[in-house]
């Protein structure tokens, strides 16, 4: 089976794939130093949770934007699983797909995967929006190439600033308001109005000025935890794709390996 790890600033995903299907799926804090002993003791656990044992794992790839935390996710696939690891973008596991920016060695592994993953299934031009510690809008042209797009604060990162550099204001549950008010009777209520509505109006305001530029029928697709959350509040989202850079993963193994 193939182990598809997806490094990221807040968490580190792993993924099996049996086939093209993902058959477990298991997330672990980000910590660049936490060591390839320590990954796999957790890791043996929830594959034995699932009636596999580590030799399940015949190959793995890596996509990570936390370049300290290769070495030892490296070291994992070498020590434990006996295979020497794809990494997305180097090597065989080369990108495959032109990075039409000023410059491209600066784009995050994770946006090039989520291009790759959705050029594969929707064919034309895509603006793809991903709720992580920051929350980016990618946009790809109808030939897969990666045109540019927009990086912004995540929620919680803009809700940590505004508690952390006020001396009053309380720390608040992210959630969506219970309804459509946007005139807060409570502190609470005000923060939550402003970060939640405020990130809406943000989301909106955002892909309508990023498609009237694009001046072409676009597909707008949203992925990482909180885009379930926003979904119910928009109707901005053409779909949803929880596991896109998973898929990103899949897809670069696959035309790495010629499998």
């Amino acid at each position: 089976m193939l182990l598809a790890i997806d490094a990221g600033n807040t968490n580190v995903v792993f993924a099996l794939f049996d086939g093209d299907e993902v058959k477990a799926r298991w997330r672990i804090a980000t910590d660049a130093r936490r060591t390839a002993d320590e990954y796999v003791v957790w890791l043996r656990q929830l594959l034995d949770l699932n009636g596999l044992g580590v030799d399940a794992i015949d190959a793995v790839i890596i996509g990570t934007v936390v370049p300290r935390a290769l070495h030892n996710l490296t070291v994992l696939s070498e020590k434990y699983f006996g295979v020497t690891p794809l990494v997305a973008g180097r090597g065989d596991a080369q990108w495959g797909v032109a990075l039409d920016v000023a410059q491209p060695d600066t784009v995050g592994a994770d946006r090039v995967l989520n291009i790759i993953a959705a050029h594969d299934k929707y064919k034309h031009d895509v603006v793809i929006i991903d709720f992580g510690t920051a929350t980016t809008f990618d946009v790809a042209d109808y030939d897969g190439a990666y045109k540019g797009g927009v990086i912004a604060p995540g929620i919680n990162l803009s809700l940590d600033a505004l508690v952390g550099k006020t001396a009053q204001l309380p720390r608040i549950a992210l959630e969506a308001p219970e309804d459509d008010n946007v005139i807060g009777r409570t502190t609470e209520s005000q923060m939550l109005i402003g970060i939640f509505w405020g990130y809406i109006g943000m989301i909106e305001g955002l892909v309508k000025r990023t498609k009237a530029q694009i001046g072409r029928p676009t597909t707008v697709i949203a992925t990482g935890g909180l885009s379930v959350l926003f979904d119910e509040h928009t109707d901005v989202f053409d779909h949803l794709e929880s596991d896109l850079t998973l898929r990103g993963l899949f897809i670069l193994y696959q035309r790495a390996t010629n499998t």
